[in-house]
């Protein structure tokens, strides 16, 4: 191993890593939502990063082959996922059609902690897609690389989670005076819901 090929490896984990967590899903726009509204945004952030550090880091050392032994693994979080997310994009859609929670001031005392958390971690864990992308695809991915770099590669997927969660946590922030129009909440849950009733049909249709 040498400090050239170290680099390399943590640049293409960087680079391979936020081309598979930058896109629209049902848990950046949660990440979003949280942001926004400015409501437990450190816990969303560490939970969804440290989330992608641990199936990153069981990818790389050989659990993608596991799940893709055992596909019972993913058809549970197949279904298990569609039935969170379209549940989830009911209740988006009753925020976009409902009055006084869009308020701008009545958002932000809403959702408890435990809340926000364990629906966070439910859109995570319940997602398919997460062990596709991080364990099966970026693990076999890893695998193309020698020991040593392995984990410099996956250092660098772990280190674009975080940068890519806290981006979108605390950069959502800006959009802050936007959102204090309750129409600007009733656009972007109707955004979310279309992203999520997308995602759940999908998650039926392809299982």
């Amino acid at each position: 191993m040498s400090f050239s090929s170290a680099v390399v490896a943590s640049a293409s984990g960087l680079g391979f890593g936020l081309s598979l967590i930058v896109a629209i899903g049902a848990q950046n726009a949660f990440v979003l939502r949280q942001g926004i509204s400015g409501r437990h945004v450190v816990a969303v952030v560490a939970v969804c990063a440290i989330s992608d550090i641990v199936l990153i880091a069981a990818g790389v050392g050989g659990f993608g082959v596991i799940v893709e032994s055992v596909p019972a693994v993913l058809v549970v979080a197949r279904y298990g996922g569609a039935a969170f997310l379209l549940g989830y994009a009911v209740l988006a859609i009753r925020r976009a059609f409902g009055s006084a929670t869009l308020i701008a001031e009545s958002v932000k005392t809403t959702a408890a902690l435990g809340t926000t958390v364990a629906t966070c971690l439910a859109l995570t864990w319940l997602n398919p897609h997460v062990y596709l992308d991080t364990v099966v695809l970026l693990g076999s991915f890893a695998n193309t690389y020698t020991s040593p770099d392995r984990w410099f590669l996956a250092a660098g997927a772990m280190l674009a989670s975080v940068l890519w969660f806290t981006a979108l946590g605390f950069g959502a922030r800006l959009a802050g005076p936007l959102f204090a129009r309750p129409v600007a909440w009733r656009i972007l849950d109707s955004v979310i819901a279309v992203v999520l009733l997308g995602l759940g049909f999908w998650l039926l249709y392809t299982g």
